[in-house]
């Protein structure tokens, strides 16, 4: 059996970000594994570990993309292919291009990140789904392969959870308590480097462009209000003052 993860490289959420002539300049930023990615990795890592077969990853994108691969890699997949793309992309452009990929693996099962952190976006994991015509199961919580055709997945919903019985081959898409991804070790990173990552231009895919133009960006600055709320004297009023705000302002309650 084959598993695989498909992968994006996103700035760190501590990264300080540069805006220049209408564009996020990312050259000085910090770029990791999309965290949500994480759980996809870690997911076909323990799945080989319990099946046996391979841990593949997949990934789309410019040369530096190569800095996550290799990081998956360090936590326990056997290897990688890497559609290189230096231009803007969009989730379906991406998704037609890895479904190439995919078809080709013909791997048993795939999981990527349920939201791309720089996109903002849940679409890469069901577009990629429906390129290649499989079921898809979003916000995965709970996984298990029943056997080679089918797998039982748990997903959230708004009123609660949802278990369902899919077949295979099928893509899932990750949420926080699937599992909990490990660090890469020292040996791990080693044995990273020796591991092959197949390389296919974007262009080799049919990818001349993306679908979506991006005609500026801008860095949001939240501003806080920095409310203080005097509790020493009267607990009770300033606690109810607390939630009326929560509830009114910060609509978080």
């Amino acid at each position: 059996m084959k598993f695989v993860a498909i992968i994006r490289q996103v700035p760190d959420g501590e990264a300080k970000l540069k805006e220049e002539a209408g564009r996020i300049d990312l050259s000085g930023a910090t770029m990791i594994l999309d965290q949500m990615d994480e759980y996809a990795v870690e997911e076909i890592i323990q799945l080989k570990e319990k099946h046996g077969g391979e841990a593949v990853i997949v990934a789309f994108g410019p040369e530096r993309t190569k800095e996550a691969i290799r990081t998956a890699l360090a936590m326990g997949a056997d290897r990688a292919v890497f559609v290189r793309h230096e231009g803007d992309a969009d989730p379906i452009t991406e998704a037609r291009a890895l479904a190439q990929v995919l078809k080709e693996e013909a791997p048993t099962v795939v999981f990527t990140g349920g939201q791309q952190a720089d996109w903002d976006s849940y679409a890469l994991g069901p577009a990629v789904a429906e390129v290649l015509g499989w079921p898809s199961v979003a916000w995965t919580t709970r996984f298990e392969l029943l056997d080679e055709h089918k797998a039982k997945a748990k997903h959230d919903l708004d009123e609660g959870a949802q278990v369902v019985e899919v077949a295979l081959p099928a893509v899932f898409t990750t949420q926080q308590g699937l599992n909990e991804p490990r660090y890469p070790t020292l040996p791990g990173i080693m044995k990273a480097k020796k591991k092959e990552i197949k390389e296919i231009p974007a262009e080799e895919l049919g990818v001349r462009g993306a679908k979506v133009e991006i005609l500026s960006q801008e860095i949001v600055q939240i501003e806080r209000k920095q409310k203080i709320l005097d509790g020493t004297k009267e607990p009770e009023k300033a606690a109810e003052e607390l939630v009326k705000l929560l509830h009114e302002e910060a609509k978080v309650i």
